[in-house]
């Protein structure tokens, strides 16, 4: 049976690709079945029509973060736009915003181009603010915005806003019209189909993947019984880096969880108004994002994130986060506190130690690793993949010029002293955002 560890996935009929067996010779191999390694194959496989590519998958496509995230394709880099110009300058965050932005046309372009079903809403998005010094908060990030060019940005009173989302603690937004929504998992699985069509060999079920260089150069993926011999190789293993060696310092996972309703009704529409539909955030440090899915059911997540410890990727339940945001529905929305939970999942993020994305190169230019989505993956991930195509066929494009191509990551120290430092962390967001949560 078939372990499908969300909504998303639990919905859906699929059958898994053989482990890898016997001997594979290839141009580029790519560890990681999510939507780096899915996206990066297919541009590959798009520049280059010839090459020969493979995919390597653990468990199976879409099993990672790409089969439980929320579906939020939008335009955020990172932890947010100030944090970006702090650490890179404006001229970069701005960049930064146009990357992403591209990433989004990039998903609408291959959901179109290749009819893909997977419940694709060009919606917008609103970043509300929940107090007082929450609005203080959006407020100078979308001045920010406003000052560095970005022109999809546009300031929403309460009144404005209750037009289009009613909630008694909402009292302004941030709107921006760039940003869909979408199943993740219809999306990962939908390009899984498409990459096949064009050639690239996928192996699913590869539970223990080994990794070494010959002296020639190439690379030697093994697994089971098989191995895949490659010129150049691409760890599209985001938050599971934790099991590499070379990687695991620059980023930690943690895992973020959701809870569903039941489908709103008429009635529930009535009171809370929504009939735009568009992706919301709050302004917190450790987020609520909510969203309705294709048939209306209310999708809360965030509010606190659980830390794993070395290499432990089982943390998806989290029974006090979940209660939690039971409570935040019902504080939240109070007009729909008679709906009922019908589901709760977690997934990974990955996570570097500044709070910003990453791609960058193992040893030299034939490995290339991508990591640091900060929960923002969908449209960055998608991006990512033509940047690291690109960098792999040494084709300049303006994506491959970005600033955060192999950039120095601040490295995490190791266990147990990353568990402490990301729990002192974690610690003193929850402080700000409970007095910020009061004021």
């Amino acid at each position: 049976m078939i372990e499908k560890p969300s909504f998303w996935l639990s919905q859906m009929d699929f059958s898994i690709n053989p482990s890898l067996e016997g001997e594979e010779n290839c141009d580029f191999a790519i560890l990681g079945g999510g939507f780096t390694g899915i996206a990066t194959s297919y541009f590959l496989k798009k520049l280059e029509p010839s090459s020969k590519v493979v995919v390597v998958e653990q468990n199976y496509v879409g099993y990672g973060a790409s089969g439980r995230n929320a579906g939020f394709c939008m335009t955020l880099f990172g932890l947010n736009l100030s944090l970006t110009v702090l650490r890179y300058g404006k001229k970069n965050a701005l960049e930064a915003y146009k990357y992403t932005s591209e990433g989004i046309d990039i998903v609408k372009n291959l959901v179109e181009e290749h009819k893909i079903d997977c419940d694709f809403e060009y919606n917008g998005f609103i970043r509300v603010a929940t107090s007082r010094l929450y609005e203080r908060r959006l407020k100078k990030e979308f001045e920010l915005a406003v000052n560095l060019g970005i022109e999809d940005a546009k300031w929403l009173t309460k009144e404005e806003l209750e037009q289009k989302v009613i909630s008694p603690v909402m009292r302004c937004g941030w709107y921006e019209r760039h940003c869909a929504l979408l199943n993740p998992a219809k999306l990962v699985r939908g390009m899984k189909e498409v990459v096949e069509k064009m050639g690239v060999k996928i192996y699913e079920n590869n539970p223990s993947i080994e990794v070494e260089r010959r002296n020639d150069g190439k690379f030697v993926i093994k697994s089971g019984k098989g191995r895949v011999i490659a010129d150049k190789i691409v760890f599209a293993t985001n938050a599971f880096s934790i099991s590499i060696p070379h990687l695991k310092n620059k980023q930690t996972p943690v895992f973020t969880h959701i809870v569903l309703t039941e489908p709103l009704r008429e009635e529930h529409f009535q009171k809370i108004n929504w009939r735009g539909r568009e992706g919301l955030e709050d302004s917190r440090n450790l987020i609520h994002y909510f969203r309705l899915t294709k048939d209306n059911r209310l999708l809360m997540g965030g509010r606190d994130v659980t830390i794993t410890f070395s290499t432990n990727m089982q943390k998806d339940m989290n029974q006090k986060t979940f209660e939690g945001l039971k409570r935040d529905i019902k504080y939240i929305f109070p007009q729909l506190s008679d709906l009922k939970i019908a589901h709760m999942w977690g997934g990974p993020v990955s996570v570097t130690l500044d709070l910003v994305p990453a791609i960058g190169y193992v040893g030299d230019k034939n490995a290339i690793y991508s990591l640091g989505c900060i929960g923002h993956g969908v449209s960055l991930s998608h991006i990512n993949g033509l940047t690291i195509a690109e960098l792999l066929l040494e084709r300049k494009s303006h994506r491959t010029e970005m600033f955060f191509i192999n950039r120095f990551i601040i490295p995490f120290p190791p266990e147990p002293l990353r568990f402490v430092i990301s729990h002192i962390i974690k610690g003193a967001m929850k402080i700000q955002d409970a007095i910020y949560d009061r004021i």
